[in-house]
């Protein structure tokens, strides 16, 4: 592909501990490599500006667009030692600056470098691509998208590394909350390793009918990663600082599972991601997929709710917010100490929701802390004493959204939100009725919006996430007349 005057031009072998220069010098190459492959080292760090290859030598030159990206590639490369095609091969600073290739020559190594750039900076499909269309994309970027849908469990950032390590190294990963979703941003060193992690993995499931991998490319081709803590990581720079980024799993769940996990030997309770540790096993015990009769599904079912409104709190406003997170048996106020109360969920996985969602969330005016308790269940008073109405039994209620095993709901769990998900509208009911019944709770309506599709569901947001709060336990299971009782629940989704 080259002349020989090419060749001779860069003559002097370099030296591996040469001063830095964006052009790097690759060596050792296997004789079929493709110069899309090599273009491909260099791209999680940053833009690639020049290529030539050295066929006949097995050599290349590669140049990147700024000196701090090329040292970048130098650094983590010395310490993965790069693989093209199952060979090892040697990348370091090359004496020259910049690369000035013969274009005519080198025509087809633009050409690549040209369609690269273009797919770099090109839109990547929607999620809403069809399986066939996107199974023959080329892989667009080394970044991955990942959404993760039914999170009945936190996942964590060594989870995912855990998980997309099966298919190369992984250089960077962030991750965060977007509408009230837990998303990561993950970075390969290679495209391929993406493309392949993403057919394998989209749509799988990490834990056993939970939090399911929903998985794209990403639009950014490199991250910028600031600091190493439980959000965000860069594997290839061990030297950044952790910042104030506060852990992502609360101490007291990670205590909880460390002791629920040495008494969970549960085989086979994972799902197809077999993860290998013991939090997973929890996981999937926590997520009460592991029939084990007489044993409450992972941990407490049990919630000790602190610092709440005793003017105001009653064990059926208490009902109705827990109901979100699973289905409540049992509510006592405590009589002694009215600003607590204890809450019997159906199984540990949705005390653990409950816990997760609603801890430090606002309820009639004041902060609510929830943690698990000790208490196995909540006894009910004996027969003929009257507690005032503290105690209520609602392990018979109608308005338990889990009973249905596979139930639509289980895919509709969020945390809190300003904006509320409304169904069963009746069609005699219009937006002013809904937003006159919202406002009448204390609160501002901030917009209103009815499903294209379907008018029995909207979407209603509050001024604020404690009033779509207050709003949801006063008006879900509210009679809106024609036997329709209307359904109140967050949204992921803002108007």
């Amino acid at each position: 592909m080259t002349n020989g005057n090419d060749s001779k031009k860069f003559k002097g072998e370099d030296k591996m501990d040469g001063a830095p220069s964006r052009v790097l010098h690759i060596r050792k190459l296997p004789g079929e490599v493709t110069e899309t492959e090599v273009i491909a080292l260099g791209l999680p760090f940053g833009k690639v500006t020049n290529i030539l290859m050295l066929k006949g030598k097995n050599q290349a030159f590669l140049e990147l667009a700024t000196e701090e990206a090329a040292i970048t590639m130098v650094n983590y490369y010395s310490a993965v030692t790069p693989h093209l095609r199952n060979q090892p091969i040697y990348i370091q600073y090359s004496n020259h600056k910049e690369l000035k290739t013969d274009n005519t020559l080198n025509q087809r190594a633009q050409a690549v470098l040209q369609a690269v750039t273009a797919v770099q900076t090109a839109n990547t499909p929607l999620s809403g691509t069809t399986v066939s269309e996107s199974a023959v994309t080329p892989a667009q970027s080394p970044v991955l998208r990942i959404i993760i849908d039914n999170m009945y469990y936190p996942v964590t950032l060594d989870v995912l590394h855990q998980i997309f390590s099966k298919f190369g190294a992984v250089l960077k990963i962030i991750t965060f909350t977007k509408n009230n979703q837990f998303q990561a941003l993950l970075q390969y060193g290679d495209p391929v390793n993406a493309q392949q992690a993403k057919l394998a993995l989209d749509g799988q499931n990490i834990y056993n009918a939970c939090c399911t991998l929903r998985i794209d490319f990403s639009k950014l081709v490199n991250l910028n990663v600031k600091y190493n803590n439980d959000k965000s990581r860069d594997y290839t720079r061990p030297d950044l600082p952790s910042g104030d980024g506060q852990p992502a799993l609360d101490p007291a769940i990670a205590a909880a599972f460390a002791k629920e996990t040495s008494l969970l030997a549960v085989p086979g309770a994972l799902s197809p991601l077999a993860i290998p540790n013991a939090a997973a096993a929890a996981a999937a015990a926590a997520a009460g997929r592991v029939g084990m009769p007489g044993v409450s599904a992972g941990g407490n079912t049990v919630l000790l709710v602190s610092n709440l409104n005793e003017e105001m709190v009653t064990p059926q406003s208490l009902f109705t917010l827990f109901g979100v997170y699973g289905d409540v048996q049992r509510v006592k106020i405590l009589y002694n100490k009215k600003d607590s109360a204890l809450i019997q969920m159906a199984d540990g996985n949705q005390s653990q929701l409950a816990m997760n969602h609603l801890n430090g969330q606002k309820m009639y005016g004041k902060i609510i802390r929830v943690t698990l308790s000790k208490h196995q269940t909540v006894q009910l008073p004996r027969e003929g004493l009257d507690d005032q109405g503290l105690t209520k039994d609602f392990g018979n209620s109608p308005l338990h959204r889990f009973k249905k095993p596979g139930s639509k709901n289980f895919q509709n769990i969020f945390p809190p939100s300003a904006t509320l998900h409304l169904s069963n509208i009746p069609p005699s009911v219009a937006e002013e009725d809904l937003r006159t019944l919202f406002a009448n709770t204390g609160g501002t309506v901030k917009a209103f919006k009815f499903f294209q599709r379907d008018h029995k569901m909207a979407l209603l947001q509050m001024a604020t996430v404690e009033e779509a709060i207050q709003a949801l336990i006063d008006l879900h299971n509210y009679n809106l007349g024609e036997n329709h009782h209307l359904r109140v629940s967050f949204s992921k989704s803002t108007i």
